[in-house]
């Protein structure tokens, strides 16, 4: 065999260094496998994005060698980008058959249903895509059939742990495939990727089922109405509030479209066992005791449009807060939310709500593997390359340095970043280049028409308003006919600033005037020189940079 065919490449497109955006490349000589395609929520700056894709550049250019698309679960950062993706490669989708029922769901609203080929996989399944031979591993997650995947390849084996934890009682009793992992650790695992979300807990992640008891306590103990905040797709919660509700006499009522989606999704493949006549539509609360009810709710993030959010603000069309309404948020917020959720707590408790949310309550535990499980994974797999994946670049290193304690040599860790490209033989393991990766910014219809100017501009809209000024020149003389009138917009506030505005007029006659003198006719240059000198004088006396924007006409 040729010298250029004795390597395996990983190419991580998202994921690294950041939380989301998940997306890993395995190539073979000219054979390439997608783990995972999700995307990420934007952040404070990026001003009226939906969301957050990964660059697929380097797959476009290589859209030949891409043989399939192999789902490790259902979250949003793993499965979130493939509408758009799949628009623009034509490839098999695997995964399991939760996973593949909520994605068809997306695929649904996205009028893709039946142009994309999902083949069903299940733990223990092995099936071939191109030269690799892909292995389905049982793990537990926050959310039903979640696996890992045993990647074998000519030249080795690469273990992709996806999100796990080790969940001794898992609600579904489905466990860890422990047996698995260690029979590939004893047969010899090349390169381990694994889950760094929370590398920096030490310890053990609790059980989901420490949740349900912690829930049969405050179902206990409410005499009035229950509200639920959970994240949508955490169908094992899900299915531990139902059980509490059926327990108590509760009949459950489920606010946000998501929610909806997941709940119906979910039953009808098997997922939840909902008690015949337990679950009601949210209109008939309103007639039942509040003793009666309990309401399962979108929210638990604070995002400004969801059920939750809207309760709190007063907003919601058919539920209000009312006094004594026990509010439980069954979740951490994610880092940079902490602020909107603080506030819906604030709100929540203005309108008379008991609400629990601190992490001392048990109301909430993560599907992600903390420092010990860890070391356990690692420790099983044995790999001889170690890769820490899914986190911020800080819980790459810290992960970097737990496999370092467990005997791994340095020189076989890869702290990698997005677009890195790894080669691996048998005997060596190294970083050779780089291939285009980023993010694709989604604005309503738009995917990538919105870019960092156009962010700047909305920051500076944002920050500092706008400034229009509208000026009619004589053709042929190019003296001023009509205006200079000036709008403002988010800068002053034209009645209580009318000498500021007037002064701007000044300046922007005297400007004119100096263009005529210097015989300037491009509009261009007549524009960038009213910019500059309104620019000028508004920061002197405001100390403030609206967005000028010069509006030419002629006569």
């Amino acid at each position: 065999m040729a010298e250029t065919e004795q390597k395996i490449s990983i190419i991580p497109l998202g994921g690294l260094g950041e939380i989301g955006k998940n997306m890993t490349i395995i190539r073979y000589n000219n054979s390439m496998i997608m783990i995972d395609c999700g995307l990420s929520f934007p952040e404070e700056e990026m001003l009226g994005i939906d969301m957050v894709i990964p660059d697929i550049t380097y797959l476009l250019e290589n859209k030949k060698m891409l043989k399939g698309i192999v789902l490790t679960h259902g979250h949003e950062d793993h499965i979130g980008a493939l509408p758009y993706v799949l628009r623009e490669l034509n490839v098999p989708v695997y995964g399991t058959r939760l996973t593949l029922a909520l994605l068809q769901g997306k695929l649904r609203e996205y009028n893709l249903v039946g142009s994309v080929k999902l083949n069903q996989i299940k733990p223990r399944d092995q099936i071939r895509i191109g030269p690799f031979h892909v292995e389905a591993i049982k793990v537990s997650h926050s959310i039903p059939d979640s696996i890992a995947l045993a990647i074998h390849t000519p030249i080795g084996t690469i273990v992709h742990t996806g999100d796990f934890k080790f969940d001794q009682t898992p609600v579904d009793g489905e466990v860890t495939d422990f047996a698995k992992f260690a029979q590939l650790g004893e047969k010899g695992v090349l390169v381990l990727l694994s889950d760094s979300t929370n590398v920096e807990i030490p310890g053990y992640t609790l059980s989901e089922k420490s949740v349900g008891s912690s829930l049969t306590e405050i179902f206990h103990q409410s005499q009035e109405r229950i509200i639920v905040a959970i994240f949508a797709s955490n169908v094992h919660r899900l299915q531990q509030i139902i059980t509490a509700a059926h327990q108590y006499g509760r009949k459950v009522a489920v606010a946000g479209r998501s929610m909806i989606n997941v709940i119906n999704i979910a039953s009808e493949n098997g997922y939840l066992e909902i008690p015949k006549g337990t679950l009601i539509d949210l209109d008939e609360v309103a007639s039942l005791p509040k003793e009666k009810t309990v309401i399962i709710t979108t929210g638990s993030q604070g995002e400004p449009m969801s059920a939750l959010t809207r309760m709190a603000m007063s907003d919601h069309r058919r539920l209000e807060i009312m006094m004594g309404d026990t509010v439980v948020i069954s979740a951490t917020p994610i880092p940079g939310n902490e602020k909107m959720v603080a506030r819906t707590v604030d709100n929540l408790f203005k309108q008379g709500a008991d609400v629990i949310h601190e992490k001392v309550s048990g109301i909430h535990v993560s599907g992600h593997a903390s420092q010990e499980e860890l070391k356990m994974m690692i420790n099983l797999v044995k790999p001889k390359y170690f890769i820490p994946v899914h986190g911020e670049y800080r819980m790459l290193v810290k992960h970097a340095r737990l496999a370092r304690e467990l005997g791994i040599p340095e020189e076989n860790i890869f702290i990698a970043e997005n677009g890195h490209v790894m080669e691996f033989t048998p005997d060596k393991g190294q970083i050779v280049g780089k291939v285009t990766a980023g993010q694709i910014l989604v604005d309503g219809l738009g995917v990538g028409d919105v870019g960092n100017i156009v962010l700047r501009d909305r920051k500076q809209l944002s920050q500092d308003g706008i400034l229009i000024v509208v000026v009619t020149l004589s053709k042929d003389t190019r003296t001023v006919v009509a205006g200079p009138d000036i709008v403002s917009r988010g800068f002053v506030y034209v009645r209580e600033s009318e000498e500021l505005l007037e002064e701007a007029k000044e300046k922007v006659k005297c400007a004119l005037d100096k263009c005529q003198e210097r015989k300037i006719t491009e509009w261009s240059a007549i524009k960038s020189h009213l910019r500059d000198t309104l620019g000028k004088f508004l920061y002197e006396k405001t100390k403030r940079r609206p967005m000028i924007l010069p509006i030419i006409m002629e006569v």
